[in-house]
């Protein structure tokens, strides 16, 4: 393992080190003191793994193609921007936009997660993008989702406290959304519908939740013993009456 001191460092200084790294055949490479170090893990592709140690600085793994990015903390925004491939994990608290565009890979996050997460997140053929959420997520949840997997838990509410913001799914036209508990219909954007779960979709939350449960040190089989809503589009072109007719 190759350890680097963020401490006193640029950002760009940081990732030029960070790339020769790989560049040298580094296979695990631990960055300490991080603190706000912008576009780590950015446009890297490889199988490599990077532990980040404090708060990286916006738009981290951006067009990330492959690594596996730990952090020991909290993130910024837009983690995992057009984001292709890897997993990212995240033992803290995250910001917003994450997974913005997102187009595969997966991320887990500990505990909460800001405004308009997994906004634009696509999948295409065998790329089917996964975003889980310990906690709870901010207002325009999924916005104009159009694939990928979204699962937020609700581990750890307060009294009084909801599982995601208002506006959760607006403009959504793909993909689908798992709530581990109730949510208010008022929340919910005008595309989006709450359906029953069905057998398949008890495989992909065993998956999912057994990768959240091992990163973080929970108990899988007690995060499923509570119920989820599952939400799907109902409208694949919900601004259809915007565009020109041909």
């Amino acid at each position: 393992m190759i350890t680097i001191d963020a401490r006193g460092m640029k950002y760009k200084e940081l990732n030029e080190l960070v790339k020769q790294s790989m560049a040298h055949g580094a296979q695990e490479i631990s960055i300490k003191n991080v603190n706000g170090h912008r576009f780590i893990g950015d446009g890297l592709k490889g199988r490599q793994k990077i532990i980040i140690k404090g708060t990286p600085g916006n738009d981290m793994a951006a067009f990330m193609d492959g690594l596996h990015l730990e952090i020991l903390g909290n993130a910024q925004d837009a983690v995992g921007n057009t984001m292709n491939d890897g997993i990212i994990v995240i033992h803290g608290d995250a910001r917003d936009t994450l997974g913005y565009a997102m187009r595969g890979g997966e991320i887990y996050v500990q505990g909460n997660v800001g405004y308009r997460v997994g906004i634009h997140m696509k999948g295409y053929m065998d790329k089917n993008p996964v975003i889980v959420v310990g906690g709870k997520a901010g207002d325009f949840f999924a916005e104009y989702m159009a694939g990928g997997i979204q699962i937020v838990l609700g581990l750890n509410l307060k009294s009084g406290e909801k599982i995601v913001g208002d506006y959760c799914g607006a403009g959504m036209h793909g993909g689908v959304i798992y709530l581990r508990g109730e949510v208010d219909p008022q929340q919910l954007g005008k595309e989006v519908k709450v359906v029953p779960l069905e057998e398949e979709d008890y495989t992909i939350l065993n998956k999912y939740v057994g990768r959240f449960a091992a990163y973080f040190k929970f108990d899988a089989e007690e995060i499923m013993n509570k119920e989820f809503k599952k939400l799907i589009p109902y409208n694949k072109r919900p601004y259809g009456n915007m565009y020109a007719k041909w």
